[in-house]
């Protein structure tokens, strides 16, 4: 499923138009985003929880050339699966 199906079935879901169902689905990704970029987690019972790890600074090699190279530190989304949600799959 990408981004527009996305919508058209929260759209069919809830009975809002396309455009409102968009600017809902759009405000949940912005609202997750910034607060996964401020530091917080974002946590969804029975779904899971958003997160920022953080990745040490490593070496690593050029594929191409085979040359080693440095990878700096970063931070990382992770999701962790709730409960709720890996009953539902499972």
């Amino acid at each position: 499923m990408n981004k527009q199906e996305l919508i058209a079935a929260v759209a069919e879901a809830t009975g809002l138009a396309k455009g409102d169902a968009g600017k809902a689905v759009e405000a949940v990704f912005e609202t997750i985003g910034s607060a996964l970029k401020s530091g917080d987690e974002v946590r969804l019972v029975g779904f899971g929880t958003f997160l920022v790890g953080q990745r040490k600074a490593s070496t690593g090699r050029n594929p191409r050339t085979g040359e080693p190279m440095d990878i700096k530190a970063s931070a990382q989304p992770k999701f962790k699966p709730g409960k709720g949600l890996k009953d539902l799959i499972n």
